[in-house]
This record gives C-alpha cells, structure tokens and sequence, in this order.
C-alpha cells in the first residue's frame, strides 16, 4: 500500500490497524527517518570499527575524551511525580491480556516491551500499538474468546513505560522513499503521536525505556530524535521522559557521558544484567583469558556484573538520577509449592542485595513477584527512592569491569544452553518473545547468552570440570540428542507441528560459524514471513 510522501506498507492491513498507520502518524515517522537514519547508520557502523579495534588486541576503557565531564557537578533535569517512586517494576509483551494484568500488578511501573520480549511480527508491532492506544482511551478492557473470561483495567494502574527496539533493528514493513526505517523510530513514534494528548489528560507523560545503547552518541541521537519531536508535536522540552538500560560492555564506560546527552530527558539508567552478559561475551570475544563459566555461575554479586552495578548506583546518584535493578529470571509455577517456594526465595535474595546496594527500584517478570520484591522494598527502603544513597565507597576501575567470574563450564551447561536457545528460538519464530523454561522467563537476551557462550567455548575449546574440551563435533552431538529428547518429551505430533528445524538450523550456524554475528534477532526477523 503506497502513502503519501514517499511511504510505502508492505504489510497486511487488518481490522483496526487503520487506526494507528494513520497518513499523519506515517508522515511523521518519515520526518524522523529522513532527518536521523544516516547518523544511524554511521552509528552502527562505529560499532563495527570499535569492534575491529577490540580483536585486535586493545580493550574497553573509560574515555580520556570526556574525562572533564566525569569530573563535572551537573546534574539531570527534573523528574516527574509518578516517576519518583518506581520501587517494583514489571515488563512483558505488549499483547492485550499481558497490558492489563501488569497494569493491574500492584507494581509501580509497567514497561511494554516492543524489543527483547516481543517477536516483531507485523501483527505484534500494531496490535501493541492499538493496545497502548486502548489503554488511553479508556478502552482496554476485553473478553478472551478463548475461555470467555473478562479483563478489566483496575483503579490503580502502574505508569506505562514503553521500550523500543534497538537501533539495529529495522521494521521491514514501513518503507521511506524505498529504504526500511528504523523499529526504534517505528515504536517510538506511533506510540508518542498518537498518545501525547491522552497522557497530558492522565497527568502523566511519553515515558520510554532505550535498549543496546554502545555509546553516549547513540544516546545523542536519541535525545535529538526527542527534541524534534517534541519540536513538531508541539510539546515542551523534556517532555518525554527516558531510563536507559545499561546493558552493554561498551555503555558501562560510558555512563556519565549518557546520562549527560540525555540530561532534559532521562530519569535514571538500569541495570539490563542479562544482555549485559550477552555484551560481555561478543565485546571480548577475540580473548581466550575472558571465557565465562556456566550462565549460572556468572551471578551478580561478583566479578564484572558487581562492578557495573556499584558503579552504576554511583553515577546516577550523583547525577540526581534512579539507579533501577535488573531482572531476577526465576518464576513461580502456581501448580507446584516447591518451584514456587524456590522462586520467591530466589527473587527475595536478589532483591534484598539490590535495595541494600542503593537501588532505587527492580524489575519482576510474573505478577506473582510483585509482592515479593515489593515486600523487599518496602522493608529496606523507606522513602521514595534511594537518591541520598552517594555509595562513596566505590571505586570502580576499567580492571573491575573486566573481572571475570570464576567458576566451571560443565556438559549440563552446555545442553541447557542448547535446550534455552533452540525453544526460544522456535517460539520467537512463532511469534512468542517471552519465553517460560525450566522456571526461568527466558526472552532474547538470554538466547544471546546461550548462542555466544557456546560459540565462544567451541572457538576456544574450552575445558569441562571433567577434563574434555568443547568442539563443534560435541556440540553438535550434544544438539541432536537434545532435540531428540526434547521431540519425545513435546511428543512428536507437537515438535513436527513447530519450526523446530528452522530453529535447529540457526542455532547451529550461530554457534559453529567463523565469525560471531552481532545479534540472533536480525538473522531470525527475516524468517518470520
């Protein structure tokens, strides 16, 4: 279907859809393209080079660039009310029934998730974004046809946050003057054209989470898509409202330099551990003397992922700006007491260090978590926030950033990341990006984790507590066993049904290729169909 001004949708035009790819909603995400895609691209391209520069023997580091700023006492713009308390928060997808029962949480914040939670089909792009608009206009509520059960939007419903996909990640069905945009500008714009007025209404605000930033020009580019468009909606500066997950290696070098880019705009930064993780392994990937034990044993207590955090909670305490928790993966299983009771107990444990360490806030993933960690919260933090919290005590140097966990890599290490991996896999292929598994809620970073870990053990052969190293030919024998198991255990009627060799395939690519490829997700999005 061919718009106006050069836009072009190639995808199916279903009932309601009409409603959000608006000539007006479409002209303005083309505005956006036309004016930032080329920095973009030289983004990206940045990455690649700074990537080159790391396998060639350098390392992360801390910028001497913009020493000075590190050095300097600004602080962030102002924050708004119902910002300022965002001890518990809960994300998912952003299909209907998920909408309203984490609005209806109890937890402080709801973030939708356009990017790791959700498999960009083009349904899921617009029906989340009519669901975002539902909400809004007080039209949310719904029956499941599925088992006539209704659901209803409650009186206290938790702030709406949207995350956006990340800069490398493209829509393929929004087309400008022939060239795919950006899903980031796709998801942030559809939601903030179409919303600004009913937030103002709602006294609240277009308030966002920004996945996979690499570096404070990628968050300059970010603040400068906001400041035109606020500039053409006609709103204020500092009007949208961000937190940015720290979540790769390269943008814990860069934390104060972030915050800075962003200063009229961003609320705080949190703590993305488990694509963190996944970064840590592709950003080093060319060091054989960086190579992670089991994903188990790389816990957040220790090593690099206690460093980033410590020193996270630093910087944005003295830039006047929240410090939020990670995700704690473990969820209940309301038909088993013992998984349930290990789930709350896992999630109590992580909380409690959060809060201790001067967290402002965390993330659950299940509604069943929210009094947990609430619980936690409540208990240990007594304001609104922790922004008092200076943690002079830390002193984080490049060496602390780089500090490996110790531990074992095992063969059940190694199945279970081929189990995680190849269903995630299956189901994001399927249209499912949020994935529970072995009472863990698994998305896609985690699948990251699971492939790059694998390719690294296999590139390095890595050495097992038994002595055996790990080689493509174990890998391999390890995959079709696993999947053989795992046929059994579906039954077969169920495995044939799925994309299990579609899945299968990827997976085994990703692992046995030469080169380790950026992310899973720009492979898969061209196998939706």
């Amino acid at each position: 279907m061919v718009r106006p001004d050069g836009i072009t949708i190639t995808g199916a035009m279903a009932p309601g859809f009409e409603r959000i790819l608006t000539d007006d909603a479409l002209g303005f995400i083309a505005g956006l393209h036309r004016q930032f895609n080329a920095r973009r691209k030289d983004l990206l391209a940045a990455r690649v080079e700074r990537q080159k520069r790391w396998d060639a023997g350098a390392l992360p580091d801390f910028l001497a660039a913009t020493a000075s700023l590190r050095d300097g006492n600004w602080r962030v713009g102002s924050i708004p009310a119902d910002l300022q308390d965002r001890r518990v928060e809960i994300t998912g997808p952003t299909d209907r029934k998920m909408i309203i029962n984490a609005l209806n949480s109890g937890a402080k914040v709801f973030m939708a998730d356009c990017e790791d939670a959700t498999s960009p089909t083009w349904h899921n792009v617009v029906s989340g974004q009519i669901n975002m608009m539902d909400r809004w206009a007080g039209k949310i509520d719904f029956t499941d046809p599925a088992n006539g059960k209704s659901y209803k939007l409650g009186s206290n419903p938790a702030v709406l946050l949207v995350r956006p996909r990340g800069w490398h990640l493209m829509e393929a069905h929004i087309h400008v003057d022939g060239a795919e945009v950006a899903g980031g500008l796709v998801d942030f714009g559809l939601y903030l054209f179409h919303n600004h007025a009913a937030l103002k209404a709602h006294s609240t605000g277009p308030y966002f989470y920004l996945p996979k930033l690499e570096s404070h020009l990628e968050a300059r580019l970010w603040n400068d898509v906001f400041v035109e468009a606020q500039r053409v909606l006609g709103l204020p500066v500092g009007t949208v409202k961000a937190t940015v997950l720290i979540e790769t290696l390269p943008a814990a070098f860069e934390m104060d330099e972030i915050l800075y880019e962003l200063k009229d705009h961003i609320v705080g930064l949190n703590c993305g551990r488990w694509d963190y993780i996944f970064s840590f392994i592709k950003s080093l990937r060319a060091k054989p003397e960086f190579v992670l034990p089991d994903r188990g044993q790389v816990v957040m207590g220790k090593a690099f992922l206690k460093a980033y955090s410590d020193l996270l909670i630093k910087t944005c305490h003295r830039r006047g700006a929240f410090a939020m928790g990670g995700m704690s993966a473990a969820i209940p299983n309301r038909k088993d007491a013992v998984v349930n009771e290990k789930a709350f107990a896992a999630v109590a444990a992580d909380k409690l260090r959060e809060v201790s360490a001067g967290h402002d806030g965390t993330w659950v993933a299940h509604p069943d978590l929210v009094p947990v960690a609430m619980g936690v919260f409540n208990d240990h933090m007594k304001g609104p926030n922790q922004l008092g919290v200076m943690r002079a005590d830390v002193e984080v140097h490049a060496s602390d950033l780089l500090a490996v966990h110790k531990g074992t890599r095992t063969e059940e290490g190694v199945r279970l990341n081929i189990r995680v991996g190849v269903q995630y896999i299956e189901a994001w292929l399927r249209g499912q990006g949020a994935v529970p598994l072995y009472n863990l809620m698994e998305d896609a970073a985690t699948a990251e984790i699971s492939r790059t870990q694998l390719w690294q053990w296999v590139r390095y052969g890595a050495e097992l507590a038994d002595g055996r190293k790990v080689t493509a030919e174990m890998f391999e024998a390890c995959l079709a066993d696993e999947m053989a198991k795992l046929r059994d255990a579906l039954t077969p009627k169920v495995y044939d049904a799925g994309r299990f060799p579609e899945a299968v395939k990827l997976f085994n690519e990703l692992v046995t290729g030469r080169e380790l490829e950026a992310f899973l997700t720009e492979r898969a999005y061209r196998m939706l169909g």
